[in-house]
């Protein structure tokens, strides 16, 4: 139970009990200053804890937008402040420092819970001041201001805003033109029968799972009832973090399961649809794995980028300025928003697609669209890095080494080469980490299946890629390291194992790149929710990707084509539960961070 201290002269008819009642709080009233340290005083230090003035007007919402939200220790709106166990410490000091000041004397015309958000503030504490857009909040002085405060709250409705707020304010066209007008009314209607948004994102999940299982029976009708299916699963997709907008439930294990399910949703789609082709006699695993090894570079891409910027002085070029004037035109931003084939695109395009033609055109459409998309935003943003002069972080630099996934093998070799020129080509050392994996790709692809020079190669991209990552990755285009050594690796498992040319290596080599794009993926939401990378023990046991890369190109010179086949499969499995088990352990521990990642649009 949290407890709301109230502070200042209580108003006739005002509703701000049972406002807080209704938020979940257990009110307490406090006779002045020093009587609210006392109250404060006797909460559980594990327990959130709020001062509101008795004289607060405004909406229900403001209030809960202020007082609820459990991403933030500290938060506070005009007339309340709340701390969360994490924050108590700072508020406790802050009203001592008060009281100490005003010697526990009767409060003023001035709010007691302001000038402790002020005291706050001058401690360093960082303060959430939510945005209330149109909503009301105030503290009015005398009864004149009071019954203006109220006409203002009267104007304005609190559900209408609320309910608008549920939706994402940037999201792709498809999503907010054909999900959003009527997702938002079932997140409600969930919300109200007390659904929470992890309930409704495994729900998800298992349609999903349905509409891949619908997929792979490889008749009409499954493929239609497939298509449907996909796109009721992104309808909950949207409806799950509506819910967690409309309720502020933000949770730990929601942020965990919102960001890595869309993945396994999409991929598992792609073996289902691969599934399906095959029992009509037209093996598309090659393309089911291409289309997913496409779809996760272009989200490395997406997430070294900005991991590599959001926090680089001097961030400016003419290329972002340019974007800027762009999105001032309505209709442009639309339009760039559809051309990066953003989550609600793709999917509706992949489900009408199979509803009406086959897995084949399915795959070869999505291959070309995503192929467009991710040209189209690596170039923007290799303009942008080269055009903005912008000093990069230690923090960023740290990332960067973090998402490319070195293992034992280069970290090893990569003592050995700081010695080496600090950049490569227009500085940057990604032009270091090139050559060996166009050469390890390259043999993989000409050379017939059991040769030892992808082998050769193999060795000679551990040695470039510990180059690349000898010294801290603060070049213009240093961002684009850790998408080079996916592509490496994804491809050169694709390749090899298409080179087999038997049954069951394409969809092992599937099963593989999954495992290993699943701990990629979680490597990037650990440091989005400021918990650093995965654990080192973790990196080493699974090879790193120079390690992975060397051991797959000796599996398939030294064993015969099935039992390559065996060799990944069982190297898929081992990797997928050493993550999985990982994973799974740090993000339900009490340790873990409590983030809400609004999500990326690709």
């Amino acid at each position: 139970m949290s407890t709301a201290i109230l502070t200042g002269q209580p108003v006739p008819g005002s509703s701000i009990e049972g406002d807080l009642r209704s938020l979940g709080y257990d009110v307490r009233a406090a006779a002045d200053p020093a009587d609210a340290e006392t109250l404060l005083a006797q909460v559980p230090g594990d327990q959130r804890v709020a001062l509101v003035d008795a004289r607060f007007v405004g909406h229900l919402h403001a209030l809960r937008l202020g007082l609820t939200d459990p991403r933030f220790p500290l938060a506070a709106i005009p007339g309340a402040v709340t701390a969360q166990p994490a924050g108590r410490q700072a508020l406790t000091r802050a009203m001592a420092r008060e009281n100490s000041a005003g010697g526990g004397t009767a409060l003023a015309v001035d709010s007691l819970a302001d000038r402790i958000v002020t005291s706050l503030a001058d401690d360093g504490s960082d303060v959430h001041r939510p945005e209330l857009g149109s909503l009301v909040a105030a503290v009015p002085a005398d009864p004149q201001e009071r019954n203006e405060v109220r006409q203002a709250v009267a104007s304005v409705d609190d559900e209408a805003v609320r309910l608008k707020s549920a939706v994402k304010s940037r999201d792709g066209f498809f999503t907010t033109h054909f999900i959003s007008p009527y997702s938002r009314y079932i997140a409600r209607w969930c919300a109200r029968r007390g659904l929470t948004p992890n309930q409704v994102t495994t729900a998800s999940l298992i349609t999903a799972l349905i509409a891949a299982g619908c997929a792979a029976t490889g008749t009409r009708g499954g493929f239609v009832a497939a298509g449907v299916l996909l796109i009721a699963s992104f309808v909950l997709d949207c409806v799950d973090g509506q819910i967690a907008r409309y309720s502020l439930q933000y949770s730990t294990l929601g942020a965990w399961l919102d960001a890595t399910f869309d993945r396994a949703k999409e991929y598992a789609y792609y073996a289902g649809l691969a599934l399906g082709a095959a029992r009509g006699g037209d093996d598309v695993w090659a393309l089911a794995l291409g289309a997913m090894i496409l779809q996760t570079c272009r989200h490395v891409v997406d997430f070294s980028f900005n991991e590599a910027n959001h926090d680089a002085t001097a961030n400016t070029s003419p290329t972002a300025a340019l974007s800027g004037k762009l999105d001032s035109v309505g209709w442009t931003v639309w339009v760039r928003r559809m051309i990066v084939l953003p989550i609600g695109e793709r999917w509706a395009m992949i489900a009408v697609l199979t509803a009406v033609t086959t897995p084949r055109i399915t795959f070869y459409a999505l291959l070309i669209g995503c192929a467009f998309a991710a040209t189209y935003t690596t170039a923007g943003r290799v303009l942008r890095s080269l055009t903005r002069k912008a000093r990069r972080t230690d923090r960023a630099a740290q990332a960067l080494a973090d998402l490319a996934d070195s293992g034992p093998l280069a970290e090893g070799l990569a003592r050995f080469l700081r010695k080496l020129p600090a950049r490569g080509p227009l500085g940057s050392r990604a032009f270091v980490a090139l050559p060996g994996a166009v050469l390890v790709v390259g043999a993989a692809a000409l050379e017939p299946y059991g040769s030892v020079l992808p082998v050769a190669m193999a060795a000679l991209y551990v040695l470039t890629s510990a180059a690349a990552v000898a010294l801290p990755l603060k070049g213009a285009l240093d961002w684009l390291v850790p998408p080079v050594f996916r592509a490496a690796e994804y491809c050169t498992v694709l390749l090899l194992a298409a080179k087999a040319e038997v049954n069951g290596a394409l969809p092992a080599a599937f099963g593989l790149v999954a495992a290993v794009a699943y701990h990629h993926y979680d490597t990037v939401y650990r440091i989005r929710g400021n918990a650093g990378a995965s654990p080192a023990w973790l990196v080493r046991s699974i090879g790193g990707h120079e390690g992975r890369t060397l051991l797959v190109t000796v599996l398939a010179a030294a064993l015969t084509a099935s039992q390559f086949t065996v060799a990944l499969t069982a190297l898929a499995v081992a990797v997928a539960l050493v993550v999985l088990v990982e994973s799974i352990r740090f993000w339900v521990s009490a340790g873990a961070p409590a983030v809400h990642d609004e999500g990326e649009t690709a």
